[in-house]
Parts: C-alpha cells; structure tokens; sequence
C-alpha cells in the first residue's frame, strides 16, 4: 500500500492540469502497462518461468482488464480536473469492493457484523465525496470514472489474488501484463501520434516513470503475495491505509489544501474499516472454503 499511495498524486502530477499541460492522459494511463510489460518480459525470459495452461490464460483475462487496462485508464482520465486528495478518498472504496469480489469468486464467508463495517465504510466514503464536491453534477463524469476505476481494480485484485496461489505472486502481474500489451501498445501508439509528448517537464517524466516500475509493476509483488497468503477479505482491508497515504503525498508534493472535510471523511472511512477487521475477528469471519485449511498446532494456506 505505501508503493500504491503514491500513484493517485503521481499520475496527477502526469497528466498536468490546465495551467501546467502534462502527459495526455492516454499515454499515462496505457504506456505504463507498456514500460511495465517490457519489464515483465525481461524477467519471466531470465528466471524461464513456464507459460500458464489455456484455462489460467482464461482467468487471467479479469486480471489484466481491472488492474492492467481499467484501473490505470480510468484515474488517469479522471484525475485531468479532480484533485488527488478527493480522488484517493474515492479510491477507498476498493476494500469494500474487493471484499464482495473475493466472497464471490471464493468461498470466504464474513459475519454479518464484517458487513455491517464495510457498508458504513462505503457509505462513509460516497457521502463525504458527494458534500465535498457540493454533489455529483459538478464532476459527474470524473465520478463515474473513479468508480469504474474502483470495480475494475477490485476485480482484477481479488482474481489475481486467487490466480497468484497457483501462478505465482509476481508472475501473475508478469503474465497480465504480457496478455494486455498488443491492446496498450495500440493504444499508446495512437496517444503519441494524436497528442506528441512536447515540452513536458521532467517531473512530468519521473512521475509516469514511477507509475510504471513500481504502481504498475513491482507493487504487485508484495500485494498479490499478501492476497494469495489471504483471506483475501482480511488482507483486503489494508487498502484503507492507502487513501489516507495519498492524501497526504497530495499535500506534501501537490501542495494541495487539506480540509476538515478531508480529515473527517478519512477518519471516518478508516473507523469503518477498524470496526470491520475487529467484527471479522471476533466472529470469527473468515469460514474458511477449500481456498484454506486449518492444521493442528498451525494454520496453514493451501493453494487450490
């Protein structure tokens, strides 16, 4: 999460604003997928890692449509006119969102107590943004954008968490990565040909660089161990520490104010969270499917 707390203000930082043109948020959004491909492809060549079977190629397909193409495209088209501090709040929506998605995909079953924390902290979370924002019909689109942006990278979290217990954590991105790249490629070859990338600082540069080593890339290796290791409806939750991140990367780099509004939307955001992992825990929440086995003397994860 402290690797990912940094991609919302990064990718602001990106694509520039009206007073300061930066990065066409195409190219931000799927050249990363391409710089971070490239180094996928390096790596699985050196270590000679066996291609995945035709049925986890199938499977890889929601993986590399949420976190490869959807996710990336999405923030970056909205954060053109949102600020990033807004922005991330949104973005803690993916706990909640990736907690339905694992319970769905799995056999993961959280007490009704679990729930009732992550409905609240969802609910926290679109409320404060509404109010901030004086309602939707402000920045309607860029709100549409965040939470397509949101169910996409919860998709593709939750299935690539599942698919890192057979592949592998960091072969997962590796092989999503390589499955995206002809779409991306494209993609970026006609963001370059429309808009040329003239001018464009070096902050601009370092920034995008970022998003691809590390946002798009070597961030998946710890994140998709820690789902693999599961349950994915605990690990998820540790997202929530990643807006609050943000919003303070936003201030320090972005110079961006920091409201009470901000503060009371993440303070409550995060309670919601707490409250949820407690009531997990108490419940004890997890009711474990064939994803997991509990051993005597031990708990032990086995893949499968």
């Amino acid at each position: 999460m402290a690797a990912f707390s940094f991609s919302v203000p990064l990718t602001r930082i990106a694509v520039g604003s009206a007073g300061t043109p930066g990065l066409d948020p195409l190219l931000v959004g799927c050249g990363r997928a391409v710089v971070a491909a490239a180094l996928a492809v390096v790596a699985l060549g050196v270590t000679r890692t066996r291609f995945p079977t035709a049925r986890q190629w199938l499977r890889l397909v929601p993986v590399a449509a949420g976190v490869v193409v959807g996710f990336p495209l999405f923030t970056s088209l909205a954060l053109r006119h949102s600020d990033s501090g807004h922005a991330a709040v949104i973005v803690g929506l993916l706990p909640a969102m990736t907690a339905v998605v694992a319970v769905t995909l799995t056999r993961e079953r959280p007490g009704v107590r679990f729930w009732i924390g992550a409905s609240a902290g969802a609910i926290a979370t679109v409320t404060f943004a509404l109010l901030a924002h004086g309602g939707a019909s402000s920045s309607s689109i860029d709100y549409v954008y965040l939470l397509c942006a949101v169910v996409l990278g919860a998709v593709g979290y939750a299935q690539g968490g599942i698919l890192a217990r057979e592949l592998g954590a960091w072969q997962t991105i590796c092989w999503a990565l390589v499955l995206a790249l002809p779409v991306m490629a494209m993609a970026s070859a006609r963001s370059i040909h429309l808009r040329p990338p003239t001018d464009i600082s070096a902050a601009h540069w370092t920034s995008f660089g970022y998003l691809c080593a590390v946002s798009m890339f070597l961030g998946f290796f710890a994140w998709y161990r820690g789902l693999a290791i599961g349950p994915m409806t605990v690990v998820s939750q540790a997202q929530l520490v990643q807006p609050v991140l943000s919003v303070a990367w936003a201030a320090l780099l972005l110079r961006e104010s920091v409201s009470l509004g901000v503060i009371a939307g993440g303070i409550a955001v995060i309670a919601c969270a707490a409250f949820t992992v407690r009531s997990r825990t108490r419940d004890s929440s997890v009711r474990r499917g064939p994803m997991s086995r509990v051993t005597t003397g031990r708990l032990r994860i086995v893949g499968g």
